[in-house]
């Protein structure tokens, strides 16, 4: 069991109001080259003609990884369309450098086709992470020709826009399940969603952000001091997933309605047409 631990930090702003990325490749920890290389030519391997680039996000390219605490972050920028491969690959790597590489907890390689970074008016999820978090390992670099994101709400909106549905896509996913691996994995999903989605309602007052989720339900709390205690227990579950099924369905009935509520009442005033990104803010 893992305490609750006061790490993690808010991205810095430049001057201009823009995140900074703070990630260096000679940040990197050196017993972390070789897993690197082993993905690296895994998906160069499965993929050869549809692999544009590939990245790593996450606190490992920062230089703030714990030992048996951090997990790997990986981000294949495609040619075409992921969904018309054939990923079932992927799983089998996962596990095998899980078992390998003891010293992280985890890997998780994503997929993006290289059109989702056409748009640069808009805020959109995985070029931001790029952007503002990722180095690039292998392939051409795409994060110069990024543009720049400050934490306003074309940003918080991104982690809004879909709250509700992986709400609804996590009571779905545990309701009937007796499966208890599926169900910590699900939990941990589900709670890091909340807790950021959390930050997300106050990014505009802050004016700032972070992906950490200790800082985020530190903010979150500031503003929402009655709601702390929840925020806190998601925080828990989210490092420590729960196996039971039961017990997490009855916290998102609880803490998850009420985020869904506040989600909605936040999207009335930033977004009333719902519209899946907004235009960045250049002033």
């Amino acid at each position: 069991m893992t305490e609750i631990k006061e790490i993690g930090s808010l991205c810095s702003i430049n001057d201009y109001g823009y995140i900074m990325n703070q990630s260096d490749p000679k940040k990197i920890n050196d017993q972390y080259e070789e897993v690197i290389r082993h993905i690296t030519e895994t998906c160069l391997s499965a993929l050869p003609k549809d692999i544009h680039s590939i990245y790593l996000r996450g606190s490992v390219p920062k230089g703030e990884d714990i030992e048996g605490v951090s997990d790997l972050d990986v981000i294949v920028v495609t040619c075409s369309d992921p969904q018309d491969m054939n990923l079932d690959w992927v799983e089998e790597i996962e596990q095998l450098v899980n078992q390998k590489y003891r010293f992280i907890n985890g890997v998780e390689v994503g997929f993006s086709p290289l059109n989702e970074f056409e748009d640069t008016k808009h805020c959109s999820m995985i070029p931001f992470i790029l952007k503002t978090y990722g180095i690039c390992v292998y392939g051409e670099n795409l994060i110069g020709h990024l543009p720049d994101y400050k934490p306003d709400s074309s940003l918080a909106n991104e982690h809004l826009i879909h709250f509700a549905s992986f709400i609804d896509r996590a009571n779905q996913d545990l309701n009937g399940n007796d499966d208890e691996e599926d169900i910590k994995d699900c939990c941990s999903w589900i709670m890091k969603i909340l807790v950021r989605a959390g930050l997300a309602l106050v990014i505009v007052q802050e004016q700032a952000y972070t992906r950490d989720l200790f800082p985020a339900y530190q903010l979150f709390s500031k503003h929402y001091p009655e709601k702390e205690q929840e925020m806190r227990t998601a925080l828990w579950f989210a490092i420590n997933p729960s196996s039971s099924s039961e017990e997490i369905l009855r916290f998102l009935d609880s803490f998850g309605r009420w985020m869904k509520t506040e989600t909605e009442h936040w999207l009335d005033v930033y977004n009333p047409a719902r519209k899946m990104h907004l235009p960045l803010q250049t002033v």
